[in-house]
């Protein structure tokens, strides 16, 4: 029996359910609305988040009934890892699926749900709900923190 956790001795796919949504950190980046250039197929973040994220806890209100509201959320699976360019640098499916180890902040390295946030990896605090916006603004709200939140996280306590 291997002494290695979960994450560095399974693949995605072998993963159980439990084990699978454990890996998600609790970060919001992926709640938040993106654009997506019809021409050149670039996609940028917004900080307009779904109307289901709670903006200081970065969890959704209705995890399991989500769809219902919002039919456009996105249920990621193995397969959709590898076809979605825009996931944060510092995702765990990500890592997980390149190899890479989980980050000293992510809850199932520190055991603590607070890390994520504490290392401001999170979009907690940083965003408003599309409940708040029109649709037509959204390119008012476009940012490029989403995809530099690593940078400049602290080095392990």
């Amino acid at each position: 029996m291997s002494d290695l956790p979960f994450w560095k001795t399974k693949s995605l796919e072998e993963m159980t359910t439990q084990e699978w949504e454990s890996l998600c950190d609790g970060c919001g980046l992926c709640c938040l609305n993106k654009l997506e250039d019809w021409d050149t197929g670039d996609v940028v973040f917004t900080s307009v988040r779904c109307q289901l994220l709670d903006g200081h806890s970065c969890q959704c209100s209705d995890y399991p009934n989500r769809r219902a509201t919002v039919p456009e959320c996105i249920q990621l699976t193995p397969e959709l890892v590898d076809e979605i360019g825009w996931l944060p640098p510092t995702c765990g499916y990500r890592l997980v699926r390149d190899g890479d180890d989980l980050y000293w902040w992510h809850p199932l390295v520190s055991g603590d749900k607070e890390t994520v946030h504490i290392a401001g990896i999170s979009a907690r605090d940083r965003t408003v709900s599309e409940l708040d916006v029109d649709v037509d603004d959204f390119e008012d709200h476009v940012v490029d923190w989403p995809l530099r939140v690593g940078e400049n996280a602290p080095v392990r306590p």
